[in-house]
């Protein structure tokens, strides 16, 4: 049975002093069982939530890593900096995908090294309004997962968030049947490539425009193992409220 998961990545917003507050409010969630509970804040804010929820149920995750060890790269996240803090890394995201030109190779060197490091990726794929509207959602999504993955060994320590492009912070989130369908579809894609068995113990969220109101649409599909919530995870209050009725209806399943 798969642990329902809600990750919360807050992508470039809260200073520091923003951050901490917001934990201080989430740290009510931490009584909430039978469901992880994930927040990504900014790089600067890891030590401070780190520090807050380490006696919580509460795990960290970064937004994003350079595959790199170490070296001249101005800017950058190495793993060795990562996984003194956090269990998890956002890598593929489609903001990086779009706006920095992340391709699937260079997402597969950071999963691989990643997975190398101890830190449990989670992997985003999705497609373009563009793709969607000329049918090509299937083929997007699934070359994006079988080259995500390409050279990786069976492993449980991946997490797969579907996240149409064209739904990310536009207020639009894709119909329970679409959602229901691609994430089959990253299971089938993860079967053909290691096992059945394997597919079945993979964690498939989805994210896109996900917030308290829509929650428990997606989260009665058994194929969905929750979402990775982007603005509503800036909310303490529908954040826990999420997370609430994500346990409600996984925990009667």
């Amino acid at each position: 049975m798969r642990t329902p998961i809600i990750a919360g990545n807050w992508k470039m917003n809260t200073s520091v002093n923003e951050a901490v507050e917001l934990v201080k409010r989430m740290l009510q969630v931490d009584r909430v069982k039978g469901v992880k509970k994930i927040i990504c804040p900014p790089f600067v804010s890891l030590v401070p939530v780190k520090n807050l929820i380490e006696n919580s149920s509460i795990e960290l995750g970064a937004q994003n890593m350079y595959f790199e060890e170490k070296g001249a790269m101005t800017g950058e996240i190495s793993p060795i900096m990562l996984n003194e803090l956090c269990r998890y890394v956002i890598l593929g995201h489609s903001e990086r995908r779009q706006y920095f030109a992340e391709t699937d190779e260079m997402i597969n060197k950071k999963v691989k090294t990643a997975i190398r490091f101890n830190l449990v990726p989670i992997l985003c794929v999705g497609e373009t309004l563009k793709e969607k509207e000329t049918e090509k959602t299937r083929d997007v999504v699934s070359r994006q997962v079988s080259r995500g993955l390409e050279g990786i060994n069976a492993t449980d320590s991946l997490v797969i968030a579907y996240e149409p492009i064209w739904a990310i912070g536009t207020g639009k989130s894709a119909s329970v049947a679409e959602a229901t369908n691609t994430i089959s579809l990253i299971r089938a894609t993860i079967e053909k490539m290691w096992s059945r068995e394997k597919a079945e113990t993979i964690s498939i969220l989805y994210g896109g425009s996900t917030n308290k109101q829509n929650i428990t649409e997606f989260v009665r599909q058994d194929e969905i193992d929750g979402a990775l919530v982007g603005g509503a995870s800036l909310k303490a209050d529908e954040f826990v409220d999420m997370v609430k009725q994500t346990a409600e209806i996984k925990n009667k399943a």
